[in-house]
C-alpha cells in the first residue's frame, strides 16, 4: 500500500532521529544472497545435460540404466525442496537451512569431481554401444550416488528458502519505497537466475565437451565453493527470523485429529461446537469432504483456553486448518494432469544422443555442444512470456476494445497440447534421422555422424518451451489464485512435487518399454545404439499417452468448476507472466503468512 505524503515525511524524520546504529538486512545483503543462488544454479544445472554421456562413456552404463539413475536423481532434487521447506519452517530457520544446503551441494560436487580425477573411482572409458564394458564396483557406485544425493540435499536447502530469505532482508512496511525496493530485488533475482541457466547450458556444457570431465566438473565445484563462501561471508549482516510452525504440519494434524474423532457423529452446521479462530473467515466447515470436519469439533471445552485458543492442535484443529487441507485435496486431480507434460520434458537425454549423432556446426569452425540444445527450450519459454505479456494481450485487448485474458485452466490445457506436439515433432525428426543413418551405413556405428543438421531438433525444444510457458506458469498461477494467502508456500511446492513424481513415472515407463521390447532377443526401443533402437516409437508412445492425458485434464477441469479468479472477478490483466505488480503482491506474503513464503511462482520458469 502506498504511503501518503505526510506519512513519507514522518518516516524520513523518524529515520533522522534514530541513532546511527548499523542495522541488519537491507540492500547490502542482496549481492551475497543472489550470488549464492546464481552460482548454485550454474553449478547444478551445468551438470545434468551431459551426465548421460558421462555415465555411458565412463561407467559403461546402458542408456536405460543411466537414464533411470538420472530420473531418480532429478526426482530427489525436485522433492528435497519440500523437505527443506518443512525443516526451515519448523526446526532450523532459513539461514541455517541455506547454509547447510550450500555445504551439502559443495561436498556433492567435490565427490563428483573426484570420480573424474581418480581413475580407480570409475570403471574407465568404454562405449557400451559397441563393446562389453567392465562392470561398476559397489564402491564406485557408492561414490557416484553419494555425490548425487548430496547435490539433491543441497538443492533442498537452498531453493525453497533463497528467495524468501532475500525478501526478509528488505521487506520493510514502514519504508515508503518498499514496493520499489522489492520490485528491484525480484527483477535482479530472476534476471540472475535466468542468466545462470543460460551459462550452465552453454558455458559449462562447452567446457565438458572441449576440455574434459576433470575441468568440466571442477568448474561447478569451484562455483559452488564461491556460492557457499559468499553466503557465509555476510552472516553478520542478515536478518534471521524466528522459527514458526509449518503449514504441512497443520495438514498432518488435521488428518490425525480427524482419525481420532472418526467415531463421533457429525454435528449440525449451526452448532456451536465448531472451533474457529477469532479473525477467521470460516466459522463453520463446508460440506465437502465431511469426514475431515470432525477434526474441528470441540469435544471437551477444556481443550480451548479462556482466550479461545486451542491448547493442543494435535487434539483440536481450527476450521481454517480443515478448509485449507480440503483446498489442496480438491486441486490434486488437476495437479496430476500436469505430470504428463513433465514426463515429456524429462526426456532430454534422448535429445542429447540425437544431437550428438548429427551435424551441429553453426559455422565451419564452431559447433554447438549436444548438451546445449536445451537452451532453445529456455529461450522459447522466456521469449513467449515477454511476447504474451507485452504484445499479445495488449494488442488483443486493443482489437476487442476490452481487456483480453486467457484463463489459467485454458493456458494449462494449451500447454498440454504443445507438449503433445513436442513429442510428435520428436518422433518425426528421429524417424528421419534413423532412416538416414541406416541409408548411410551406420546401423552398427552409433557414434558416426549422420549427414543431417542437428538444428532439426530445435522445433521440439521450442514446443517444449511453449508447453512450459503455458502449463507450468499456468499451474503455478492457478495454485496461487485458488489458495488463500496463508497457503502460498504450498502453491510454491506443488509444481516441484509434480516434477518429482514425473521423473519417477518416466523411469517406470522407460524400464517397462525397455523390458517389453527386448523380449525374444529383439533390440530394445531404447537401445544404447541409437541407430538400432526405435526412439521414434518411444516418442510416439509418449504422444499417445499425452493425448489420453489431455482428455483426462478436460474432465478434471470440468469437474473442478469455475476458478476463484472468475468467481471473485480478480482483474484479468494481473497475471504472473512478467507482471512485477503481481510479484510484489505475492512478495508481501513472505512475511505476512507465518514465515511460510517459499520460492514464488516465477521460479518455475527455470528448468527443473
Amino acid at each position: 500500500m502506498e504511503m501518503s505524503t505526510d506519512q513519507k515525511i514522518k518516516y524520513q524524520l523518524q529515520k533522522q532521529d534514530e541513532p546511527q546504529v548499523r542495522k541488519k538486512g537491507g540492500l547490502i545483503t542482496m549481492p551475497f544472497i543472489i550470488a549464492n543462488e546464481a552460482f548454485e544454479k550454474v553449478a547444478s544445472y551445468g551438470l545434468l545435460p551431459n551426465m548421460i554421456l558421462y555415465l555411458m562413456m565412463e561407467y559403461g552404463m546402458s542408456l536405460t540404466k543411466g537414464q533411470n539413475i538420472l530420473y531418480f536423481w532429478t526426482a530427489a532434487t525436485n522433492f528435497m525442496p519440500v523437505i527443506g521447506a518443512v525443516v526451515s519452517d519448523s526446526y532450523m530457520g532459513r539461514f541455517l537451512t541455506i547454509g547447510l544446503g550450500s555445504i551439502a551441494s559443495l561436498l556433492g560436487m567435490i565427490l563428483l569431481w573426484l570420480t573424474a580425477m581418480i581413475p580407480q573411482a570409475r570403471p574407465g572409458p568404454c562405449d557400451p554401444r559397441t563393446q562389453a564394458c567392465k562392470p561398476t564396483s559397489s564402491s564406485q557406485y557408492s561414490l557416484l550416488l553419494s555425490s548425487f544425493a548430496l547435490i539433491s540435499i543441497g538443492a533442498g536447502g537452498i531453493r525453497p528458502c533463497s528467495l524468501a530469505f532475500g525478501a526478509d532482508q528488505i521487506n520493510d512496511g514502514k519504508n515508503p519505497n518498499n514496493v520499489r525496493v522489492l520490485e528491484r530485488y525480484f527483477g535482479w533475482y530472476y534476471a540472475s537466475a535466468a542468466l545462470s541457466v543460460v551459462i550452465a547450458l552453454t558455458g559449462i556444457v562447452y567446457i565438458q565437451d572441449h576440455v574434459g570431465w576433470k575441468v568440466g566438473f571442477g568448474v561447478p565445484a569451484i562455483l559452488m565453493f564461491l556460492s557457499a563462501s559468499l553466503f557465509f561471508l555476510a552472516s553478520s549482516l542478515y536478518i534471521k527470523h524466528k522459527i514458526k510452525s509449518s503449514l504441512l504440519t497443520s495438514f498432518v494434524q488435521v488428518l490425525v485429529v480427524a482419525y481420532k474423532n472418526r467415531k463421533i457423529d457429525h454435528p449440525t452446521m449451526n452448532s456451536e461446537v465448531w472451533y474457529h479462530q477469532k479473525d477467521s473467515k470460516y466459522h463453520v466447515p463446508t460440506n465437502k469432504l465431511r469426514f475431515l470436519n470432525k477434526a474441528c469439533v470441540i469435544r471437551n471445552p477444556e481443550d480451548v483456553s479462556s482466550d479461545g485458543i486451542a491448547l493442543n492442535q494435535w487434539t483440536l484443529c481450527s476450521v481454517d486448518q480443515v478448509e485449507e487441507l480440503k483446498i489442496v485435496i480438491r486441486v490434486l486431480p488437476l495437479w496430476s494432469a500436469g505430470i504428463m507434460m513433465s514426463v515429456n520434458i524429462s526426456q532430454s537425454s534422448f535429445a542429447v544422443l540425437q544431437a550428438q549423432s548429427m551435424d551441429r556446426h553453426l559455422t565451419s569452425n564452431f559447433e554447438i555442444p549436444a548438451g546445449s540444445f536445451g537452451i532453445f527450450t529456455v529461450i522459447s519459454l522466456f521469449v513467449w512470456v515477454m511476447i504474451y505479456d507485452r504484445l499479445v494481450l495488449p494488442v488483443a485487448s486493443k482489437i476487442r476494445g476490452k481487456p483480453v485474458y486467457i484463463g489459467v485452466k485454458e493456458r494449462m490445457g494449451i500447454g498440454l497440447f504443445f507438449s503433445f506436439l513436442g513429442m510428435v515433432a520428436s518422433a518425426i525428426v528421429e524417424h528421419i534421422r534413423r532412416r538416414k543413418a541406416i541409408q548411410q551405413g551406420f546401423l552398427n556405428n552409433p557414434s558416426a555422424l549422420v549427414d543431417m543438421s542437428a538444428y532439426w531438433l530445435i522445433p521440439q525444444h521450442v514446443l517444449n518451451g511453449l508447453a512450459e510457458a503455458f502449463n507450468a506458469i499456468g499451474q503455478t498461477e492457478f495454485y496461487y489464485s485458488e489458495f488463500p494467502q496463508s497457503m502460498s508456500s504450498i502453491a510454491g511446492c506443488l509444481f516441484g512435487l509434480g516434477m518429482a513424481f514425473a521423473n519417477l513415472i518416466a523411469s517406470l515407463i522407460l524400464s517397462t518399454v525397455d523390458h517389453a521390447t527386448k523380449k525374444g532377443g529383439k533390440e530394445s526401443w531404447t537401445s544404447s545404439n541409437i541407430n538400432k533402437g526405435h526412439y521414434e516409437s518411444y516418442y510416439w508412445l509418449l504422444a499417445v499417452m499425452s493425448v489420453i492425458n489431455i482428455f483426462y485434464f478436460i474432465f478434471c477441469s470440468w469437474a473442478y468448476g469455475s476458478c476463484v479468479e472468475r468467481v471473485n472477478g480478480i482483474p484479468h490483466e494481473t497475471t504472473i507472466n512478467g507482471s512485477a505488480k503481481e510479484l510484489l503482491k505475492l512478495s508481501s506474503r513472505v512475511n505476512d503468512e507465518g514465515e511460510n513464503g517459499k520460492e514464488l511462482s516465477k521460479s518455475r520458469l527455470l528448468p527443473a
